[in-house]
């Protein structure tokens, strides 16, 4: 089987409200699950594993935008400030899984979005772009859940699958067991072929490939 890529795209709230420890534990998190994407990548040898990292605030921006190779990505912090415009990032993903640039065959993008809070622009018109893409319908797609203030119902329209559940992170303990599983299950279930292995082919809607873990937390002291 020719090697195909695997495009997974960080999705992360970096508005205000992520000042402190959960932007320093969001970003150790990402950082100590690295190791592990590359892991699965190797087990992988089918898929070729490209990351990149859109961050939303005041504004939505790309922190890593050119697709670079598992092997070969490292870790840059991002950094808090202002409001929380999701829609603006959700268009800038619809952008990329057009195709062109997005390849006729390839396997399903992944999209992991993290969020501690509520969107404060027209989000819904964001899902609908990436909605509007053939490979945005076929994306696998993870959300996580940071702290009591998140606001679930939005996390659960951008899954776009009534048999999955946004992940809750609650500690510094669950953010960090969420993101170190939603870069390796979501990246194996990603990695099994799209029907017929073109994006004009099979059904418009993912089936429920993966399922999110219960996550244990003992951190009785440190709860969001």
């Amino acid at each position: 089987m020719a090697n195909r890529p695997v495009h997974f795209i960080w999705l992360l709230d970096t508005s205000y409200s992520m000042l402190g420890e959960k932007i320093g534990q969001l970003n150790y998190a990402i950082r100590e699950a690295i190791p592990e994407m590359q892991s699965v990548a190797r087990d992988n040898p089918a898929a070729q594993l490209l990351l990149r990292t859109i961050t939303f605030s005041t504004t939505a921006r790309w922190h890593h935008k050119d697709p670079v190779e598992v092997d070969s990505f490292t870790w840059q912090d991002v950094a808090p400030d202002g409001t929380t415009n999701l829609g603006e990032a959700l268009h800038l993903v619809a952008g990329e899984l057009r195709t062109p640039p997005m390849p006729e065959r390839a396997l399903k993008p992944v999209i992991a979005l993290v969020s501690d809070g509520a969107p404060t622009d027209d989000w819904r018109a964001g899902l609908r772009a990436i909605e509007a893409t053939p490979w945005g319908r076929k994306a696998v797609r993870v959300a996580i859940a940071i702290g009591a203030d998140a606001d679930r119902g939005v996390l659960q329209e951008f899954l776009a699958n009534p048999e999955l559940r946004p992940l809750d992170a609650n500690s510094p303990k669950q953010l960090a067991a969420a993101i170190r599983w939603a870069s390796t299950a979501a990246v194996k279930a990603a990695s099994q072929p799209v029907a017929g292995g073109h994006v004009g082919d099979g059904p418009t809607k993912p089936a429920a490939p993966y399922a999110p873990p219960v996550l244990a937390d003992d951190d009785e002291d440190d709860v969001w």
